[in-house]
């Protein structure tokens, strides 16, 4: 091998480990947890079709999305102590979230009460991430119940009234995340364990019960939602492929509460 040959490979070697240096230090900044994208937008969405869009919806989701973002290195401090790694991140998030919390919250101090809610759950995910449990399915019920009472904040902004309803569509979000989680750990974590896969089966044919008790053509999705978790788990996913397909399911819950309630 010449002198320039080398000189390339090394050169190509060099440039693969900034790449791979640029991809771990940005791995502080973005949740690697593929299934919370979804219940941080959903039940926004289900709030804005409960509710009138207004503009206030606007900073009312970059608030929430910046609190997501900031509780990851915030919780991968506690979980990790590797203060040195998560420190910067939780930094840089919490300058970006402060204003927008103090104008919301001076806009409508309604919401400090919303706020307080939102302690009293996340002092349960630090309790978890500081016993390094945070994939336990407690864990994951708390954080979904967290995510899907964002609903609430969204339909009183955009001044809806029919809480019936959205208690409704809170159950439903709820109970089909709920699912999502079982299901995804009888794929990934749990892949061995028989008896997560036949209780992620019962779990959903109650959820469909469930949902055809409230609007019997929701009985259609949830059942799609059921071949799901006794199919998938057949087929040796992986956690990418199982996260997109995820966003299929979602966007079908979507269109389906869309069509039956609004």
């Amino acid at each position: 091998m010449d002198d320039e040959s080398i000189n390339r490979n090394n050169k190509y070697k060099k440039d693969c480990e900034k790449r791979i240096k640029i991809l771990k230090g940005m791995s502080r900044y973005i949740p690697n947890q593929h299934g919370a994208w979804a219940m941080l937008i959903l039940p926004f969405l289900f709030g804005l079709a409960a509710s009138q869009g207004e503009l206030i919806h606007i900073p009312l989701f970059v608030c929430w999305f910046f609190i997501y973002l900031f509780s990851f290195p915030v919780l991968q401090w506690i979980k990790t102590g590797n203060s040195e790694r998560y420190r910067k991140p939780a930094v840089v998030y919490g300058v970006i979230l402060l204003p927008f919390l103090i104008s919301l919250v001076w806009f409508e101090p309604a919401l400090i009460w919303y706020g307080v809610l939102l302690l009293l759950f996340f002092m349960a995910n630090i309790y978890f991430a500081k016993t390094k449990n945070e994939r336990a399915l407690l864990n994951d019920i708390i954080a979904i119940l967290l995510f899907c009472s964002f609903i609430y904040p969204v339909i009183y902004m955009g001044e809806g009234n029919n809480w019936r309803v959205a208690t409704e569509l809170f159950l439903l979000l709820v109970s089909y995340f709920i699912g999502t989680a079982l299901y995804v750990k009888t794929i990934i974590r749990e892949r061995k364990n028989i008896r997560y896969y036949y209780a992620s089966i019962i779990y959903h044919v109650v959820i469909m019960l469930f949902s055809a008790w409230l609007k019997f053509p929701l009985f259609v999705p949830f059942f799609i939602l059921l071949i799901r978790a006794i199919w998938l788990p057949k087929l040796g996913l992986q956690a990418k492929e199982v996260g997109m397909a995820e966003i299929g399911f979602s966007m079908m819950l979507y269109v389906c509460v869309l069509f039956l309630y609004f």
